[in-house]
């Protein structure tokens, strides 16, 4: 339906393909507005950052990035990767304008390296298997439950997740060592996967713990509305607010990121297995979107759920997996 191909002069290729995006986007627009886009293209790093999957660290690329998705609503667009072999009539069109004169003036292309996978080995990353502990009776009866509370024990059906997500790491090739939050369902989940993976030791970071929820732990949240309802709003509407006598949820990303930094340092390259809670895991992974804190309210998060994100030494990262549970399934209960 439409061909286009344009000269830009001296830039890298990451540069190249986003332009190439924007230029497909703007055409298929250009045909009919309202359609449903497939985007295939043969650069796997574009696919995943455009689909949301990697952050995009570099400016000149995420400027880009946001170009693209200003021409297309994000749910009218898909992306797919395919060989290049399967993309030759757009690899004409490339060496067509590799042909031409430069068609716009780019600024000096940088040596400085921006992205992961584009330049020397740094060697294997820390794979973080982050599972959030099993189900107890607070999680059952969905009351706030934080650092400073009661500190429930696994309820049985807690016990029993515990064991599935146990089983679950092993059949994904295991882990060379496991951390856990300090409190005691973190604790004990952490012990049932270390005996199924024969891991003699639990490490303790107290970095991981879950967010102080102050005077409302162990109350309901209508409890909390009934008894605080100014402050439960201002709470919901900014994560500079803290529970009283609590912590708010920007303190408690800082420190969560503070635990991350020392965890990958003191693990370089291994896989390791991170029992924590709510909170800590939704915070790792906004971390590694790049996505704003008020975003912890949009997502949730199992008991003995399974977040995996790769982090490399030079601080990129890639979120592989976020809150998968299909290893729950056979369980009467989640225990939410």
């Amino acid at each position: 339906m439409a061909e286009s191909f344009e000269t830009i002069g001296v830039a890298t290729n990451n540069v190249a393909e986003y332009r190439g995006l924007i230029a497909g986007l703007t055409a298929a627009m250009d045909v009919d507005p309202t359609a449903l886009v497939e985007v295939r293209l043969d650069s796997k790093l574009i696919v995943e950052q455009m689909s949301g999957r990697w952050r995009i660290k570099d400016p000149t690329l995420r400027g880009l990035a946001l170009q693209a998705r200003d021409i297309a609503p994000a749910e009218q667009v898909r992306y797919t990767w395919v060989p290049r072999a399967q993309n030759t009539a757009a690899d004409a069109l490339v060496n067509r304008a590799l042909d031409g004169k430069p068609a716009i003036a780019l600024p000096p292309v940088s040596a400085r390296r921006t992205l992961p996978g584009w330049a020397p080995d740094l060697g294997d990353p820390t794979v973080l298997l982050c599972v959030r502990h099993g189900a107890t009776e607070h999680s059952l009866q969905k009351v706030f439950s934080g650092v400073g509370g009661a500190n429930p024990p696994l309820a049985p059906i807690g016990l029993d997740q515990s064991d599935a997500v146990a089983r679950e790491i092993k059949e994904r090739g295991g882990a060379d060592r496991i951390v856990a939050s300090p409190l005691l369902r973190a604790q004990q989940t952490a012990q049932v996967i270390a005996a199924d993976l024969g891991i003699d030791n639990v490490d303790t970071t107290e970095g991981f713990a879950e967010c102080d929820f102050g005077e409302w732990d162990g109350l309901t949240f209508a409890q909390v509305r009934a008894g605080w309802p100014g402050l439960l709003d201002a709470w919901l509407g900014s994560t500079a607010v803290a529970p009283p006598g609590g912590e708010s949820f920007d303190d408690h990303r800082a420190r969560v990121e503070r635990a991350r930094v020392a965890l990958v340092a003191a693990y370089p390259g291994m896989r390791v297995v991170l029992v924590a809670h709510v909170s800590p895991i939704k915070m790792l992974a906004l971390g590694a979107l790049g996505a704003p804190t008020s975003a912890l309210f949009s997502s949730e998060v199992m008991p003995c759920s399974l977040t995996t994100i790769a982090w490399w030494a030079d601080g990129n990262c890639s979120m592989r997996g976020f809150a998968e549970s299909g290893h729950l399934r056979d369980l009467v209960h989640a225990g939410m």
